[in-house]
């Protein structure tokens, strides 16, 4: 729940959205639960198989259409300072003619949420007839990755918490202990040190460290054992922090570790260097992938370098090859290059960044020397 924009805010978001749909050609977005209806009125609610959404005309006021029995659920919230009309269906009606109803004429272009359900998105395309059916998410995504002051200090507030969870990682990580012994401590201490839940907690403990979404097991931590941390949760304004750290647990490491994690590290200084307005998002994965790949590690390099970061913890913009989107300011996402061999360990270094007008500003400050813990 958003807390800290005021009703103009959302106000302007709205406006902002209805221009783009009409500049794209579409009639009306139609928004179900979610973080982009978050984003556009500051609440939501959990998606369930009764059709909840947001209705915004290219021309005319936004209103919502749902469930009566969820009705009383957006008493008191910015929904109402906002004034949008809300139309109710019960249980036993089509909502999908219910809503199709509600639109002024037949649209010929109707843009839908990028997670509205398939259940929900192919009833509306049968119940809307000729209307074709098109992604909002391009557009709304052109507001979203363009960060405001109090999102950035949002940001921030949640970089902040999750370092404060890196830095008690030795109390946690020691020999003898499983993976999830550990990712149980760390998400209690997620919630301890003010985020509103953990969204995730992947402790990949030695070889289970070669993949990099591991989550986390029964395999019990061993002395010397490389084992990378990669964290995260929104806090009560539902921003993300995510952040990634790859300890080194006490005892005689892989021979090739030390080398590896310098390798990482300066990929990841690399690609925190090269990102300024007006370069291209590919070349933040360029900068990075290239120390890796002339130290002779390319191929285990399997991921993109990067992803937005904000309502949720991936979003645009990307840094992946073939992305050609140049950086502005406000843009906040994740630099995490990673060197992943199978069968032995990964090594992955995660901060967030914010574009800023000259550079970049960290979201993240717990070091990235190499840490020994246990």
């Amino acid at each position: 729940m958003d807390h800290h924009h005021d009703a103009d805010h959302f106000s302007r978001r709205l406006t902002t959205l209805a221009r783009l749909l009409a500049a794209a050609g579409a009639d009306v977005a139609l928004i179900s639960p979610g973080a982009d209806l978050e984003y556009l009125i500051g609440h939501s609610v959990a998606s369930h198989e009764r059709l909840s959404c947001l209705i915004v005309p290219a021309a005319g006021p936004a209103q919502l259409f749902l469930p009566t029995l969820e009705r009383l659920g957006w008493a008191g919230t910015s929904a109402e300072q906002l004034d949008l009309a809300i139309t109710t269906w019960t249980d036993g009606v089509n909502p999908y003619g219910a809503l199709m109803a509600l639109l002024p004429q037949q649209p010929a272009v109707i843009a839908v949420g990028d997670h509205m359900p398939a259940l929900h998105a192919l009833n509306l395309r049968a119940a809307a007839g000729g209307s074709e059916l098109v992604l909002a998410g391009p557009m709304i995504a052109e507001l979203r990755m363009r960060k405001d002051h109090t999102e950035v200090a949002a940001l921030s507030e949640a970089g902040a918490a999750i370092d404060r969870v890196h830095r008690r990682i030795g109390e946690w990580l020691r020999p003898g202990r499983t993976e999830n012994q550990v990712a149980a401590d760390i998400a209690a201490a997620i919630v301890a040190e003010g985020h509103d839940r953990p969204d995730f907690v992947i402790v990949g403990s030695g070889p289970n460290g070669a993949s990099p979404h591991h989550d986390a097991s029964d395999r019990v931590v061993q002395p010397g054992d490389a084992v990378v941390i990669d964290i995260g949760g929104p806090m009560t304004t539902g921003y993300f922090s995510d952040c990634t750290r790859t300890y080194q647990v006490a005892g005689d490491p892989d021979p090739d570790f030390a080398a590896v994690y310098e390798i990482v590290k300066q990929a990841q200084a690399a690609g925190v260097a090269a990102a300024r307005v007006g370069v291209t998002a590919e070349s933040i994965d360029e900068a990075s992938r290239s120390v890796i790949e002339k130290a002779g590690y390319g191929e285990f390099f399997i991921t993109r370098t990067g992803h937005g970061i904000g309502l949720e913890v991936h979003e645009e913009p990307y840094m992946v090859a073939g992305n050609k989107r140049e950086l502005e300011v406000g843009m906040a996402f994740s630099i995490e290059p990673g060197i992943y061999l199978p069968g032995r360990f990964g090594v992955r270094i995660e901060d967030i960044v914010v574009i800023t007008e000259n550079g970049v500003q960290l979201m993240n400050n717990c070091p990235t020397a190499l840490t020994v813990v246990g």
